[in-house]
């Protein structure tokens, strides 16, 4: 299934965006993320394989700047908050919608001056069986 491939695209698509949004986990360095949470959960299961999936995902910063991060977090989720659909390039999946279930919220600030801001987001998917590549 595509689906973070495809919100991916649709956030580095902002225009201000300072940094480029990648899969994965914060680096050493400044960095911009997204990545899975654990809770997801099939809400419905049909007889023919289909599913109506709830997903949760976090968007992570880090930087040395934090009203850069501060403003990055928010410029997104202003941005998911507007999101109507979301379309899969290889038909794994159907949007349904999203909703931000934590607005950007600071998690850390070391001593070395990095901060980490992050902000979480659940999605409710309807997935094709056999699709999920």
């Amino acid at each position: 299934m595509d689906f973070i491939d495809r919100i991916k695209d649709k956030i580095n698509s902002i225009p201000e965006l300072p940094l480029k949004i990648k899969k994965g986990y914060l680096s050493a360095e400044e960095s911009l993320v997204i990545y899975p949470l654990p809770g997801g959960q099939n809400l419905v299961e049909y007889y023919d394989g289909i599913k109506d999936v709830q997903l949760n995902f976090e968007i992570a910063m880090k930087s040395k700047d934090g009203s850069k991060v501060e403003q990055t977090l928010w410029l997104i989720s202003d941005m998911l908050e507007r999101v109507e659909d979301v379309t899969s390039s290889n038909k794994s999946f159907e949007f349904n919608n999203l909703t931000i279930t934590s607005k950007p919220f600071i998690n850390d600030a070391d001593e070395q001056g990095w901060f980490v801001f992050l902000l979480d987001f659940q999605t409710k998917l309807t997935t094709f069986e056999g699709e999920n590549k």
